[in-house]
Protein backbone atom coordinates (compact mmCIF):
# COMPACT_ATOMS: atom_id res chain seq x y z
CA UNK A 1 0.00 0.00 0.00
CA UNK A 2 1.18 3.95 -0.83
CA UNK A 3 1.60 5.45 2.30
CA UNK A 4 2.84 9.09 3.01
CA UNK A 5 2.77 10.87 6.12
CA UNK A 6 0.50 13.35 8.44
CA UNK A 7 1.47 15.02 11.19
CA UNK A 8 4.27 11.64 10.80
CA UNK A 9 1.57 8.96 10.79
CA UNK A 10 1.22 7.01 7.47
CA UNK A 11 -1.86 6.99 5.46
CA UNK A 12 -2.95 6.01 2.07
CA UNK A 13 -1.38 7.83 -1.03
CA UNK A 14 -3.64 8.70 -3.83
CA UNK A 15 -2.85 6.96 -7.85
CA UNK A 16 -0.65 8.85 -9.31
CA UNK A 17 -0.80 10.42 -12.52
CA UNK A 18 1.04 10.48 -15.60
CA UNK A 19 4.68 10.45 -14.36
CA UNK A 20 7.87 12.91 -15.39
CA UNK A 21 11.30 11.43 -16.95
CA UNK A 22 14.12 12.64 -15.09
CA UNK A 23 16.95 11.82 -12.85
CA UNK A 24 15.51 10.29 -9.90
CA UNK A 25 12.07 9.94 -11.64
CA UNK A 26 10.68 6.68 -13.34
CA UNK A 27 11.53 6.23 -16.71
CA UNK A 28 8.89 3.49 -18.33
CA UNK A 29 6.09 5.04 -19.14
CA UNK A 30 2.93 4.35 -17.29
CA UNK A 31 5.39 2.67 -14.41
CA UNK A 32 3.65 2.53 -11.27
CA UNK A 33 6.45 2.49 -8.46
CA UNK A 34 6.17 2.96 -4.63
CA UNK A 35 8.17 6.05 -3.58
CA UNK A 36 10.04 6.10 -0.59
CA UNK A 37 11.96 8.74 1.70
CA UNK A 38 15.14 9.37 2.21
CA UNK A 39 16.10 11.76 5.61
CA UNK A 40 19.45 13.80 5.44
CA UNK A 41 20.58 15.34 8.38
CA UNK A 42 23.98 16.52 9.60
CA UNK A 43 25.91 18.00 12.31
CA UNK A 44 25.22 22.01 12.16
CA UNK A 45 27.83 23.51 10.06
CA UNK A 46 28.88 20.22 8.70
CA UNK A 47 28.68 21.42 4.81
CA UNK A 48 24.93 19.10 4.48
CA UNK A 49 24.26 22.14 2.14
CA UNK A 50 27.66 21.09 -0.01
CA UNK A 51 25.88 17.76 -0.42
CA UNK A 52 22.38 18.92 -1.19
CA UNK A 53 23.90 20.76 -4.02
CA UNK A 54 25.08 18.01 -5.50
CA UNK A 55 21.95 16.19 -5.25
CA UNK A 56 20.16 18.88 -6.95
CA UNK A 57 22.52 18.95 -9.79
CA UNK A 58 21.30 15.26 -10.24
CA UNK A 59 18.52 16.13 -10.50
CA UNK A 60 17.13 14.80 -7.21
CA UNK A 61 13.86 15.66 -5.36
CA UNK A 62 14.87 17.42 -2.51
CA UNK A 63 13.07 19.22 0.72
CA UNK A 64 14.46 21.37 2.81
CA UNK A 65 12.74 21.76 6.41
CA UNK A 66 15.13 24.53 7.02
CA UNK A 67 13.21 26.23 4.28
CA UNK A 68 10.13 25.50 4.86
CA UNK A 69 10.81 26.79 8.47
CA UNK A 70 11.07 30.04 7.24
CA UNK A 71 8.10 30.30 5.11
CA UNK A 72 5.84 29.31 7.71
CA UNK A 73 6.60 31.79 9.89
CA UNK A 74 6.22 34.72 7.96
CA UNK A 75 3.83 37.77 9.13
CA UNK A 76 0.21 37.08 9.51
CA UNK A 77 0.83 33.71 9.09
CA UNK A 78 -0.71 30.96 12.29
CA UNK A 79 2.55 30.01 13.49
CA UNK A 80 4.48 33.36 13.26
CA UNK A 81 1.13 34.73 15.79
CA UNK A 82 2.04 32.33 18.19
CA UNK A 83 5.60 33.18 18.26
CA UNK A 84 4.81 36.50 19.38
CA UNK A 85 2.37 35.56 21.63
CA UNK A 86 4.82 33.67 23.43
CA UNK A 87 8.42 35.59 22.63
CA UNK A 88 6.89 38.93 22.24
CA UNK A 89 7.65 41.45 19.84
CA UNK A 90 11.07 42.17 20.74
CA UNK A 91 12.40 39.31 18.77
CA UNK A 92 10.86 40.83 15.49
CA UNK A 93 12.86 43.02 13.29
CA UNK A 94 11.78 46.57 11.67
CA UNK A 95 9.58 44.33 8.81
CA UNK A 96 7.67 42.64 11.13
CA UNK A 97 9.37 39.37 10.34
CA UNK A 98 10.70 37.41 13.04
CA UNK A 99 14.52 37.72 13.52
CA UNK A 100 16.31 34.54 13.51
CA UNK A 101 19.38 35.48 15.20
CA UNK A 102 17.52 36.58 18.28
CA UNK A 103 15.08 34.00 18.58
CA UNK A 104 17.93 31.69 18.59
CA UNK A 105 19.76 33.07 21.17
CA UNK A 106 16.65 32.10 23.63
CA UNK A 107 16.27 28.67 22.16
CA UNK A 108 19.77 27.65 22.26
CA UNK A 109 20.41 28.79 26.11
CA UNK A 110 17.17 27.54 27.49
CA UNK A 111 15.70 24.32 26.27
CA UNK A 112 12.05 24.88 27.41
CA UNK A 113 11.94 27.68 24.98
CA UNK A 114 13.25 25.18 22.38
CA UNK A 115 10.71 22.74 22.89
CA UNK A 116 7.44 25.47 23.03
CA UNK A 117 9.22 27.07 19.71
CA UNK A 118 9.43 23.13 18.05
CA UNK A 119 5.24 22.74 19.13
CA UNK A 120 4.52 25.66 17.40
CA UNK A 121 6.30 25.74 14.32
CA UNK A 122 6.98 21.65 13.19
CA UNK A 123 3.16 21.12 12.42
CA UNK A 124 3.05 23.81 10.27
CA UNK A 125 6.09 22.38 8.63
CA UNK A 126 5.27 19.03 8.53
CA UNK A 127 2.06 20.25 6.37
CA UNK A 128 4.10 21.41 4.00
CA UNK A 129 6.00 18.80 3.58
CA UNK A 130 3.80 16.19 3.21
CA UNK A 131 2.29 18.88 -0.10
CA UNK A 132 5.59 18.62 -1.56
CA UNK A 133 6.10 14.78 -0.96
CA UNK A 134 2.98 14.53 -2.99
CA UNK A 135 3.97 16.84 -5.52
CA UNK A 136 6.89 14.34 -6.13
CA UNK A 137 5.04 11.61 -6.24
CA UNK A 138 2.81 12.59 -8.73
CA UNK A 139 5.65 13.71 -10.71
CA UNK A 140 6.95 10.17 -10.38
CA UNK A 141 9.92 10.22 -8.64
CA UNK A 142 11.06 7.02 -7.08
CA UNK A 143 12.43 9.28 -4.05
CA UNK A 144 12.74 11.92 -2.32
CA UNK A 145 15.33 13.45 0.14
CA UNK A 146 13.72 14.93 2.91
CA UNK A 147 16.88 17.70 4.36
CA UNK A 148 16.02 17.59 8.55
CA UNK A 149 18.57 19.34 10.53
CA UNK A 150 16.82 17.36 13.80
CA UNK A 151 16.15 14.31 11.72
CA UNK A 152 18.13 12.01 14.41
CA UNK A 153 16.87 14.10 17.68
CA UNK A 154 13.45 13.99 16.59
CA UNK A 155 13.16 10.19 16.68
CA UNK A 156 9.56 9.23 15.60
CA UNK A 157 10.70 10.65 11.89
CA UNK A 158 13.56 8.17 11.59
CA UNK A 159 10.89 5.20 11.26
CA UNK A 160 9.56 6.50 8.12
CA UNK A 161 12.83 6.79 6.10
CA UNK A 162 13.94 3.98 3.98
CA UNK A 163 17.30 5.37 4.49
CA UNK A 164 19.28 8.06 6.43
CA UNK A 165 22.20 10.04 5.50
CA UNK A 166 24.53 11.65 7.95
CA UNK A 167 26.72 14.66 6.68
CA UNK A 168 30.03 14.15 8.95
CA UNK A 169 32.81 16.42 9.33
CA UNK A 170 33.21 16.74 13.26
CA UNK A 171 36.91 18.46 13.40
CA UNK A 172 36.18 21.94 11.75
CA UNK A 173 32.27 22.02 12.80
CA UNK A 174 33.22 24.16 15.46
CA UNK A 175 35.24 26.88 13.60
CA UNK A 176 32.81 26.69 10.25
CA UNK A 177 29.77 27.80 12.95
CA UNK A 178 32.17 30.36 14.68
CA UNK A 179 33.06 31.78 11.26
CA UNK A 180 29.50 31.32 9.24
CA UNK A 181 27.44 32.76 11.92
CA UNK A 182 29.75 35.07 13.51
CA UNK A 183 29.33 33.94 16.95
CA UNK A 184 31.71 33.73 19.97
CA UNK A 185 33.22 29.75 21.04
CA UNK A 186 30.70 30.08 23.86
CA UNK A 187 27.99 30.37 21.77
CA UNK A 188 29.01 28.10 19.02
CA UNK A 189 29.35 25.45 21.81
CA UNK A 190 26.22 25.91 22.89
CA UNK A 191 24.40 25.47 19.68
CA UNK A 192 26.09 22.29 19.33
CA UNK A 193 25.71 20.60 22.40
CA UNK A 194 21.68 21.45 21.46
CA UNK A 195 22.06 18.44 18.81
CA UNK A 196 22.95 14.68 19.46
CA UNK A 197 26.96 14.17 19.44
CA UNK A 198 27.60 13.45 15.73
CA UNK A 199 28.91 10.15 17.00
CA UNK A 200 25.69 9.52 18.52
CA UNK A 201 24.16 10.27 14.86
CA UNK A 202 26.46 8.03 13.16
CA UNK A 203 24.93 5.04 14.72
CA UNK A 204 21.61 5.91 13.82
CA UNK A 205 22.28 6.87 10.07
CA UNK A 206 22.43 4.23 7.19
CA UNK A 207 24.95 6.12 5.13
CA UNK A 208 27.50 8.23 6.17
CA UNK A 209 29.12 11.09 4.29
CA UNK A 210 32.64 12.09 5.57
CA UNK A 211 32.79 16.34 4.48
CA UNK A 212 36.06 16.60 6.43
CA UNK A 213 37.56 16.20 3.39
CA UNK A 214 38.12 18.06 -0.19
CA UNK A 215 34.82 19.53 -1.87
CA UNK A 216 35.39 16.53 -4.88
CA UNK A 217 35.78 13.70 -2.37
CA UNK A 218 32.64 14.82 -1.03
CA UNK A 219 31.07 15.27 -4.68
CA UNK A 220 32.47 11.30 -5.37
CA UNK A 221 30.46 10.11 -1.83
CA UNK A 222 27.28 11.79 -2.85
CA UNK A 223 27.38 10.24 -6.55
CA UNK A 224 28.10 6.76 -5.28
CA UNK A 225 24.51 7.46 -2.87
CA UNK A 226 22.99 8.31 -5.72
CA UNK A 227 24.00 5.47 -7.54
CA UNK A 228 22.60 3.03 -5.01
CA UNK A 229 19.36 4.88 -4.16
CA UNK A 230 18.52 4.64 -7.88
CA UNK A 231 19.34 1.08 -8.16
CA UNK A 232 17.15 0.21 -5.16
CA UNK A 233 15.74 -2.76 -5.51
CA UNK A 234 12.66 -1.82 -3.78
CA UNK A 235 11.46 -0.84 -7.10
CA UNK A 236 12.61 -4.25 -8.92
CA UNK A 237 8.50 -5.75 -7.72
CA UNK A 238 7.08 -2.67 -9.59
CA UNK A 239 8.70 -2.84 -12.62
CA UNK A 240 8.08 -6.46 -13.10
CA UNK A 241 4.57 -5.76 -12.03
CA UNK A 242 4.32 -2.90 -14.58
CA UNK A 243 5.89 -5.47 -17.20
CA UNK A 244 3.38 -7.59 -16.69
CA UNK A 245 0.20 -5.06 -17.08
CA UNK A 246 1.80 -3.44 -20.43
CA UNK A 247 2.04 -7.05 -21.55
CA UNK A 248 -1.24 -7.82 -20.68
CA UNK A 249 -2.68 -4.53 -21.93
CA UNK A 250 -0.65 -5.60 -25.65
CA UNK A 251 -2.27 -8.79 -25.78
CA UNK A 252 -5.93 -6.96 -25.17
CA UNK A 253 -5.36 -4.63 -27.74
CA UNK A 254 -3.92 -7.38 -30.27
CA UNK A 255 -7.82 -9.35 -29.78
CA UNK A 256 -9.83 -6.11 -29.87
CA UNK A 257 -7.93 -5.57 -33.08
CA UNK A 258 -8.73 -8.88 -34.47
CA UNK A 259 -12.00 -8.34 -33.83
CA UNK A 260 -12.98 -4.77 -35.19
CA UNK A 261 -10.87 -5.91 -38.42
CA UNK A 262 -12.82 -9.29 -38.87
Amino acid sequence: MREALIGWQAVPLPPPANRRAGCCATHEAGQRSTMFLVGLSGGIASGKSTVVAVLRELGCAVIDADVIARQVVQPHLKAHQQIVQHFGTEILLENGEINREALGTIIFSQPEKRQLLNSITHPEIQKEMLKQILKYFVLGYRYVILDIPLLFETNRLTKFMKYTVLVYCPRAQLSRLMQRNGLSQEEAEARIRSQLPLDEKRRFATHIIDNSGERESTRRQVLRLHSHLEDSLDFLWARLAAGTVVAGLGGLMYLLLRHFSS
